[in-house]
């Protein structure tokens, strides 16, 4: 089973709120375990333009900079990571990932955004998400997590409280008839 570039959608019930309806990107997947980031948790209190007046990054004029920054995940809280449409390539590292995205965890592209000269399309987080060797296929098998295809649209044109929903519909699947309990046939 190879994720990489793909979307968990959590389900009711999984029994961690970290995850209470996420849908997560994952950036890579393999024997070692695997890394994403959660697309639809914006943080509180917290925007691109905070972010870039703690790193004294100067912004180009008539920018909007009152981008959220997202809930990428528990793990590495304070780590940022930009997850991008694959237009843009770092000057240091762009991880390409899927196809049509790409993830940067470099400072240069925070400044390439704030320059005017960044991807298209983007989400900014701070924190990962992240499991050990066969953890996640493990929460899979026990119905914690649905998987689908990541597209542009769902990933960064739908908004992040309809995200979820958006992507179970790609699966036919409608939100209200989930329940937070499972069985096994």
């Amino acid at each position: 089973m190879e994720l990489t570039g793909k979307l968990l959608i959590a389900m009711p019930g999984m029994g961690d709120p970290r995850f209470e309806h996420s849908v997560v990107f994952l950036c890579s997947h393999g024997d070692d375990g695997a890394m994403g980031l959660i697309v639809n948790k914006p943080a509180l209190d917290v925007s691109l333009k905070d972010l870039l007046e703690q790193l004294n990054i100067k912004t180009h004029e008539g920018r909007d900079m009152d981008l959220p920054i997202h809930f990428g995940g528990p793990v590495e809280t304070v780590r940022g990571f930009v997850l991008h449409t694959s237009d843009y390539l770092s000057n240091l590292h762009s991880m390409p990932v899927a196809d049509g995205f790409s993830m940067t965890a470099t400072l240069d592209i925070l400044e390439d955004i704030a320059a005017g000269k960044g991807p298209k399309k983007a989400l900014m987080m701070l924190g990962y998400s992240g499991w050990g060797p066969g953890q996640l296929e493990n929460e899979i098998a026990m119905n914690g997590w649905l998987t689908t295809d990541a597209s542009i649209e769902l990933v960064f044109g739908t908004p992040d409280d309809e995200k979820w929903s958006a992507a179970l519909k790609t699966l036919g699947v409608d939100p209200m008839t989930l329940s937070a309990s499972s069985g096994r046939a």
